[in-house]
């Protein structure tokens, strides 16, 4: 059991929660996951931590309400407990002093670019950091990012906050201005990062990208995670989180990702009758 210490909605349906898991917080490194479930019968679901306390044994998450299982954790209150979390999973972000390196995260993406773009400085890189998100209400994390960055871009799609349009402009104007850049670093949704990933293409700089792909057991046995790697099934669970943008096959993840959209719509809607009715 973990309890949750902390818990607090930093923007539209976007929680942080810090939880009591010691042994996990002493070894966590950037770029690694958990996976938890809210009770016994639940759903296991990897969330990337943000960061963690070895001395006062937690790590904080930041999750989007999307589903059903979120949407319960959502509900859960400071001084309850999870049923589980395990972790932590998949292999650390590659941290050297490349130079310059650059950080793109858009939406819930930014919680998991943050913590890279804190290592990446504390290793001595001049880290550029670009963040965006739908709308200002989306955004997240804007102060701990540009704690954690030399120079910070804030973009909105909408236009509603900073550089009005996407990341990607940001970047491509970063790109053109001729600045070194070694090492880019991108998370976000799907479509973002392959977007990220065709406008580095023609500058020929390494693009690092963390999937999300459809997870079960999380430990390399069920397949559940495989993604197409350079032309080689790799499992998202012990293979990365992280894969080289350039070689992923993001049609096939963005289908695979939509396997189950009519399941999860239903157990949605499944879970707010409940919800409504006091079931």
């Amino acid at each position: 059991m973990n309890r949750i210490v902390e818990k607090k909605e930093i923007s539209d349906g976007v929680w942080k929660m810090v939880v009591e898991a010691p042994e996990i917080a002493g070894k966590r490194k950037a770029g690694q996951f958990v996976v938890l479930m809210t009770h016994e019968k639940g759903e296991r679901i990897p969330l990337t931590m943000v960061d963690s306390d070895p001395a006062g044994g937690t790590v904080t998450i930041v999750f989007q309400v999307v589903g059903k299982t979120t949407a319960f954790l959502a509900e859960m209150k400071e001084g309850e407990s999870l049923f589980g979390v395990l972790g932590p999973l998949g292999h650390a972000t590659e941290i050297e002093n490349f130079g310059t390196a650059l950080c793109v995260g858009g939406g819930v993406g930014i919680g998991v670019v943050y913590p890279i773009s804190r290592a990446l400085k504390e290793k001595g890189n001049r880290v550029i950091s670009i963040i965006g998100a739908r709308t200002k209400n989306l955004l997240i994390l804007e102060e701990e990012m540009r704690d954690a960055s030399d120079v910070l871009h804030v973009a909105t799609d909408d236009g509603s906050y900073g550089i009005p349009g996407f990341v990607t402009s940001v970047l491509k104007n970063i790109l053109d201005s001729g600045e070194k850049i070694e090492r880019i670093f991108a998370i976000g949704p799907v479509p973002m990062m392959r977007a990220v990933c065709n406008v580095t293409r023609p500058y020929g700089v390494k693009t690092i990208v963390s999937l999300n792909p459809i997870m079960v057991d999380a430990t390399g046995m069920c397949g559940a995670c495989r993604v197409n790697v350079g032309g080689k099934t790799k499992l998202g669970c012990v293979d990365g989180p992280e894969f080289d943008g350039h070689e992923v096959d993001f049609d096939l993840l963005m289908k695979r990702l939509r396997m189950y959209c009519d399941e999860e719509e239903k157990a949605m809607e499944h879970y707010r009758c409940r919800c409504h009715d006091g079931r």
